[in-house]
């Protein structure tokens, strides 16, 4: 049997064909066009599903099910996404629309963060886990929790908002509203932020910076990736932007290991992309502040192995989950 997965993103809807080791063997993508009204985007969703079955001889008796990740809220058990803020779904029920142009025997809808740590538990740096947890790191915080080999998600299918916890009261403002939050601190965009109002500071004391190299050696635009890279060539000034960016991100990490107790927390988001720099000074942090420092069993830090295709196939699990 085959597997469809589909990440459905603001910007593109990437499909894959999955077989039963959870490799993609073909995948594709077309633009989202979220401007549209919802059911078009289905259409399109279903059609690109159907032209990837034909170019690869697959019939559509041999598709188990679809799965689908979408940023938002989504009500698994009835296909619904119940709300997603950058695209038009409001308690649209997605199974059965995708089913109108594509009659699949079964449609699953998920939450694009937890669909994400559904395919690390089954494929990727958790798998063989029956609990863990995923954490992205890119333009927000996103998470994933897995409890006993399922996605929890709440009683109402808005659990795994863990970068929306607050680690600095009355903090940085959140684009949730809140302040001080774990996401305002450890995203990708919390350090551009960070790492701008340090260049903005050294100028103004005319203190020299690798950094200003970096940002130039990027046409003048600041990434996530400028710090770090000023701090391996030794810059003490970058160094301290790492070590403050460390810190909050090793404390909100220690918050859910010892609430979760996973037996994996994986680390995504273009952040991973550090690797031994980011998990080498975060697992001196964590070692030293979990409340299970002197257990024999502890949770292991990994950095996600899925990347790109973690929607696709975190999708393509959504069956797969135990009861």
């Amino acid at each position: 049997m085959y597997y469809i997965g589909v990440d459905l993103g603001g910007t593109n809807i990437a499909v894959g064909i999955v077989n039963s080791e959870l490799k993609i063997i073909d995948k594709g993508s077309v633009p989202t066009r979220p401007e549209r009204e919802s059911d078009a985007i289905v259409k399109d969703m279903a059609d690109l599903c159907a032209r990837l079955l034909e170019k690869n001889n697959i019939p559509l008796d041999d598709v188990a099910y679809v799965g689908i990740a979408a940023p938002g809220i989504a009500d698994s058990a009835n296909g619904i996404i119940e709300y997603s803020c950058n695209l038009p779904f409001r308690r649209f029920c997605v199974r059965e629309a995708f089913r109108k142009y594509l009659p699949v025997r079964t449609v699953y809808v998920e939450n694009d963060a937890n669909a994400a740590a559904l395919g690390e538990a089954k494929a990727g740096a958790a798998r063989g886990t029956r609990n863990s947890l995923m954490i992205t790191l890119g333009t927000g915080v996103g998470g994933g929790i897995i409890i006993d080999g399922k996605v929890y998600s709440g009683f109402n299918h808005a659990a795994g908002e863990l970068g929306h916890v607050v680690l600095v009261r009355g903090g940085r403002l959140c684009s949730c509203g809140r302040r001080g939050c774990f996401e305002a601190y450890s995203s990708a965009t919390a350090l551009i932020k960070s790492t701008e109002e340090k260049l903005n500071e050294c100028r103004a004391k005319g203190i020299p910076t690798t950094m200003t190299d970096e940002v130039a050696a990027n046409g003048g635009r600041i990434n996530a990736r400028v710090a770090f890279n000023a701090a391996k060539k030794g810059d003490a000034v970058a160094r301290e932007v790492i070590d403050d960016y460390i810190a909050y991100l090793a404390d909100g990490l220690t918050n859910m290991i010892n609430i979760f107790q996973p037996e994996i927390l994986s680390i995504g988001g273009g952040i991973s992309g550090e690797r031994d720099n980011l998990l080498r000074p975060l697992l001196s942090r964590i070692d030293r502040d979990q409340y299970t420092r002197d257990s024999a069993h502890k949770c292991r830090l990994e950095i996600a192995q899925l990347g790109n295709d973690a929607g696709i196939i975190g999708a393509a699990c959504l069956g797969m989950q135990e009861t």
